[in-house]
């Protein structure tokens, strides 16, 4: 596969892990996971990270990977390049296994005295990259090892962190967050 279709391919494939955590800022808010609990003297997860946000970004990222299912085969056919389906799984893996990714770094966020919104370079990039590859190897691994090749996966290493940032800038512009990261 050329360099044009790895790329097309990596992104296609991670469609479902990018988007649950927009989501869940999107419909956040309720009751926190952790619910309001410490461990030692710092919260465990923090308010940020929510039922509401976890159920509506999981459900989003699932959705988005059925619908891309649906156009892939026209898809593949105009961009001239094979891209994936999703067994519901799959999505499944890639969309909440993004929301553990997250609720992981927050995780080690609070542990390591960082309050909601602080940077944590390379981590903030990441986290739900490193969630959802696990989460779908577990549920879809025959999915995972066919679609996540190794150019692909690094693909994703490389392209993941730069998007995020963008991403983020972009939201911070338009006043959608409070920090640019």
């Amino acid at each position: 596969m050329e360099l044009v279709g790895v790329v097309v391919t990596a992104v296609w494939a991670m469609l479902p892990a990018y988007v649950p955590n927009n989501v869940a800022v999107l419909a956040g808010g309720g009751k926190p996971i952790d619910g309001g609990q410490k461990l030692g003297d710092r919260r465990i997860l923090g308010d940020g990270k929510t039922h509401r946000g976890t159920v509506f970004g999981t459900a989003a990222g699932v959705a988005l990977a059925l619908l891309l299912s649906e156009i892939a085969p026209t898809t593949s056919d105009l961009l001239g390049i094979q891209l994936p389906t999703f067994p519901i799984l799959a999505g499944l893996g890639l969309a909440f296994g993004a929301m553990l990714g997250d609720i992981g770094a927050s995780f080690l966020k609070r542990r390591t005295g960082r309050e909601r919104g602080a940077a944590f370079p390379g981590l903030d990039q990441l986290d739900f990259v490193v969630g959802a590859l696990a989460s779908v190897w577990v549920l879809a691994p025959g999915w995972t090892e066919g679609v996540f090749t190794p150019p692909v996966l690094l693909a994703v290493l490389v392209l993941t962190p730069l998007l995020h940032v963008v991403t983020n800038v972009g939201a911070y512009a338009l006043g959608l967050k409070d920090e640019p990261w």
